[in-house]
């Protein structure tokens, strides 16, 4: 565990001091406006209980305003029970999300994700259990401090590096239906299809550009609230790091290559006020990613494997996240 902060606390100071490249080739990235709204964050309680955007994030690159939408499947086995020999159980936390990123202004933005889950596990006695259901609608408000300036009339004229810094703040809504019977049997508790809580989301983006490579760096953090079953997730920290590389084959179609880190930092579950044992974690995925656009519409594939990773005391075990969406850009 002491390694494992080490890591963590190395890789948050990577990504507050980091500087990379992010463009496309031959039609530079760099003159598409509002790029800076190509976010990567994570909006998602660990294990997918009312996970918004499952840590696949907010956008993609290769659209700046957009609507469509977007599968992730979720793997992961936790122990059926509270002892050393309990056994383990696979689940599946499958969601289809309708999103946009609306433009309010030149600096403003607001995105929304409406979650559909349906999820499964498979017990040990040979019965299975399945939920489904609306998830926690997210709607986030985002503002421009820092965009591509020209320091000329000509695009030779630009400047080489040109940042970009978002911040914004938002709301998970409680539209997903939060059950305490759905934990009975298993110690994971975000074996739901919402966490039932008004919860507040902060969130921050930082990336570079120049020529045909890429970084973005992120970190938002979300305050839970407890929900009518007087249970309260823990509150919880998200970070990224993202290098993309674009390339051109013709008039009006691109593809970019996505590698990166994301992590994930959770703090303890209340129940009445009361801390639930065995309940914070820590993990730590590698990314692996392709997007593709093709005049209005882009579509994108995003792998997720944990290098790291302590879920509830080891009682729970990430094995990995797949993320498909395909977007149409307004």
């Amino acid at each position: 565990m002491k390694t494992f902060q080490s890591i963590k606390t190395y890789y948050i100071l990577i990504l507050i001091g980091s500087m990379g490249f992010f463009a496309h080739a031959n039609t530079p990235l760099d003159s598409i406006p509002n790029k800076s709204n190509y976010l990567f964050e994570d909006d998602c309680d660990v294990c997918g209980c009312g996970g918004s955007g499952g840590s696949m994030g907010y956008g993609t690159i290769g659209n700046g305003n957009f609507v469509g939408l977007r599968y992730i499947n979720q793997r992961y086995r936790s122990k059926d029970g509270i002892y050393n020999n309990s056994p383990w159980i696979d689940e599946n936390f499958n969601t289809l999300q309708a999103w946009a990123q609306l433009p309010l202004s030149a600096k403003i933005s607001i995105n929304a994700i409406v979650p559909y889950h349906f999820h499964n596990r498979k017990l040990n006695n040979g019965s299975s259990q399945n939920i489904n259901g609306l998830g926690d609608i997210s709607i986030l408000g985002f503002y421009n401090l820092i965009a591509p300036r020209l320091d000329g009339l000509f695009p030779a004229q630009q400047y080489a590096f040109k940042h970009n810094l978002q911040v914004g703040a938002g709301v998970k809504l409680p539209t997903g239906n939060y059950k305490r019977e759905n934990n009975t049997g298993s110690v994971n508790p975000s074996f739901q299809v919402g966490t039932g809580s008004l919860d507040v989301v902060l969130a921050g983006n930082y990336s570079v550009t120049h020529k045909n490579w890429g970084a973005d760096v992120l970190a938002n953090y979300t305050f839970k609230t407890e929900n009518k079953e007087d249970y309260q997730f823990g509150n919880q920290w998200n970070y990224g790091l993202n290098v993309y590389r674009t390339f051109t084959t013709m008039k009006m179609r691109s593809f970019t290559p996505v590698v990166g880190l994301a992590g994930e930092s959770y703090e303890t579950n209340k129940s009445f006020g009361l801390d639930v044992a065995n309940t914070k974690g820590d993990i730590l995925f590698t990314r692996l990613g392709i997007e593709s656009n093709l005049g209005k519409f882009s579509a994108g594939v995003n792998l997720m494997l944990p290098l790291s990773q302590k879920l509830n005391a080891g009682n729970v075990e990430a094995k990995s996240r797949v993320g498909v969406h395909l977007n149409f850009t307004i």
